[in-house]
């Protein structure tokens, strides 16, 4: 797995820095980036501090920098578990979060570029726009990827525990290292 330059790093930091959401040095310091095994930091990645996973609920803080996008997965049941429910708030900047439907992908916004290397993995088509203060709640077994706007995006994760080694992503390429326990 490649690891972000630090030129990456101070631009993660400075998303957070621009939400106003006060963050302690300890958790500055273990913000998990990731790129998702696929080499491509710039459009595919997500970057996140995790607050609290327990057998109980998960809050996670996520950040992306401009019209970067988490790759398109699902979060299936488990070990007799229901799979993890999500809900989103947009913090700082603005958030094209997509579900799936039964719509093949039509991307009505211009303002939304899917990762070129990567573009036939993206199939979820329904599409919400979030900006601060906004959310929306992805039910269990939904696919779903989001894509920050041209500012970058800072979006508060409120879920059912988060297990990340069962989700399931559209891109058989994706390597996710499992740091969220």
């Amino acid at each position: 797995m490649s690891k972000p330059t630090q030129e990456y790093m101070n631009k993660v930091k400075e998303i957070y820095e621009k939400s106003k959401i006060v963050l302690t040095n300890e958790e500055i310091a273990k913000i998990d980036y990731t790129d998702f095994g696929l080499n491509n930091w710039d459009e595919e990645g997500l970057n996140l501090i995790l607050y609290v996973n327990n057998d109980r609920y998960c809050a996670k803080e996520m950040a992306l920098l401009p019209n970067q996008t988490c790759p398109e997965h699902m979060h299936p049941d488990w070990k007799g578990n229901v799979g993890k429910q999500e809900t989103f708030r947009c913090r700082w900047g603005d958030v094209y979060l997509y579900i799936e439907d039964s719509k093949s992908l039509n991307l009505e916004n211009d303002e939304i570029k899917l990762p070129e290397k990567n573009s036939q993995y993206y199939t979820a088509s329904k599409g919400y726009y979030l900006t601060a203060g906004e959310q929306y709640t992805i039910p269990p077994k939904t696919k779903h990827w989001f894509q920050a706007g041209d500012r970058g995006a800072v979006i508060s994760e409120f879920s059912s525990p988060s297990y990340d080694e069962y989700d399931v992503f559209t891109n058989p390429n994706v390597k996710r290292e499992v740091r969220d326990r």
